[in-house]
């Protein structure tokens, strides 16, 4: 029998998607039963208390959690999220509720053992909820009490030989697609640099010393399966220099029909017969492709490396050969200025291990400004906005590329000083200007 009423949440639970609602109120009856005979080392009834606090925010419109100070475990900065309840009399079994974060494994790879361990561990010393790789891309252990979060990174750390994540002003657990391990668009092994970096940097990981928060994030191909260029300070999205491979055979079985556009994804639907210059050629962003008399040119310099034609005639079209990636700057939700995306800052690089030019190049003089210069919960979008791109080019010793634009094609962001400008192309700049002025 449930504790509380709940009839706001209840409603969350009439529509047509699974509900988180449901998820708590199975494990609230769960550890009342107890019928796997556990030995809570937290109070029993902290999920119905946790349910009750959030009927009660729902009521009133506000929050019930406060942050009532600085928690974690020994030797470590992050990992850890305060979270207290200011009804403790109301709800005491969630009086402290603490989050921890847990470093998840490049790509994502679990065996069965290892995640049942981590159950039995969770249903022991915390709450029992979880939130498998939510935003932060950590698995989440929702809930647990303040003598328990050593005990929590002891058994971890000694017995599934597991770390926790970040949190707080400090390096973000990197985060990374599932790349070359099952993707055949994958243009680097972003679980080989994802796991590298996340054991160079350790004690950035660990040990907050940034103005804010800084996170990593791989791609393997410009599709940007974990959305890299829009929620990442660096963001490495997989690229190639070369062209696009053209199997010009399966490009007709695709006009003729014999192959189904999109990998066969929209099997069972009558779109009509493939058109592949209304869904391909005039779909193209920079309008590179054209189609006549049988055969598909790609005018290589003018790509985006979109992918958009890859994913439609994907027997058709492949990925080149000289592999490597982009780097963007700077891309963050909404704090200040507005959600940003990231600034290329890195046309092309190559992945090879040990990613010494990566570091070196690029991380480590970045670190080394915004540590200097940003200011107190500044992202580093934020200090590239206020302080100008050019400053970001002065510290990393890039030279301004005309891809290095805010808006393509249309608005470029670099400015050059007087004495970097020779006669030639001063002049190219004033009659770009005049031509504009009229």
């Amino acid at each position: 029998m449930a504790k509380h009423e709940t009839p706001l949440l209840d409603q969350l639970e009439t529509g047509p998607w699974p509900s988180f609602v449901t998820d708590m109120k199975r494990e609230a009856e769960s550890r009342a039963k107890n019928e796997r005979n556990i030995e809570y080392q937290i109070p029993q009834d902290c999920c119905d208390d946790l349910l009750g606090v959030l009927e009660l925010s729902f009521k009133h419109g506000r929050t019930h959690w406060k942050h009532g100070g600085i928690v974690g475990v020994f030797g470590y900065g992050g990992g850890v999220i305060g979270r207290y309840c200011d009804q403790p009399e109301m709800f005491p079994g969630v009086a402290h509720f603490h989050t921890m974060r847990v470093s998840q494994p490049a790509g994502k790879f679990y065996t069965t053992k290892y995640l049942e361990d981590i159950c039995d561990l969770w249903e022991r010393r915390g709450s029992g909820l979880t939130n498998m790789h939510g935003s932060t891309g950590d698995i989440i252990f929702l809930g647990t009490t303040t003598p328990q979060l050593e005990e929590v990174f002891w058994e971890l750390g000694h017995n599934l030989n597991q770390d926790l994540g970040g949190s707080g002003s400090n390096l973000r657990t990197p985060s990374d697609c599932v790349g070359a391990a099952r993707c055949e668009w994958a243009c680097y092994d972003t679980q080989a640099i994802c796991h590298d970096l996340t054991v160079e940097y350790q004690d950035e990981l660990h040990r907050p010393a940034f103005p804010y928060k800084f996170k990593f994030k791989f791609d393997g191909c410009p599709n940007c399966c974990v959305a890299s260029i829009a929620r990442s300070d660096l963001a490495f999205v997989g690229t190639w220099r070369d062209d696009i491979k053209i199997d010009q055979e399966a490009v007709k079985a695709y006009v003729g029909g014999e192959l189904p556009p999109n990998g066969g994804a929209h099997a069972g639907r009558d779109w009509g017969p493939f058109d592949i210059q209304k869904e391909v050629i005039d779909l193209c962003p920079t309008g590179c492709m054209r189609y006549e008399d049988g055969k598909l040119e790609i005018n290589t310099p003018e790509c985006y490396r979109c992918m958009h034609c890859i994913c439609v005639m994907p027997r058709a079209l492949r990925i080149g050969n000289d592999l490597g990636c982009s780097i963007f700057a700077g891309a963050k939700a909404p704090i200040l200025d507005g959600a940003q995306m990231g600034s290329l800052i890195v046309p092309f690089i190559k992945v090879e291990e040990p990613y010494d030019e990566i570091k070196e190049t690029v991380i480590e003089p970045i670190w080394d400004w915004w540590m200097e210069e940003g200011k107190n919960r500044e992202r580093l979008g934020e200090l590239m906005k206020r302080q100008g791109f050019q400053k970001l080019l002065e510290v990393t010793g890039f030279k301004p590329d005309p891809r290095m634009i805010q808006e393509p094609r249309t608005n470029p962001y670099i400015f050059w000083k007087e004495d970097e400008v020779e006669g030639g192309f001063d002049r190219d700049i004033n009659e770009f200007r005049k031509h504009h002025q009229r």
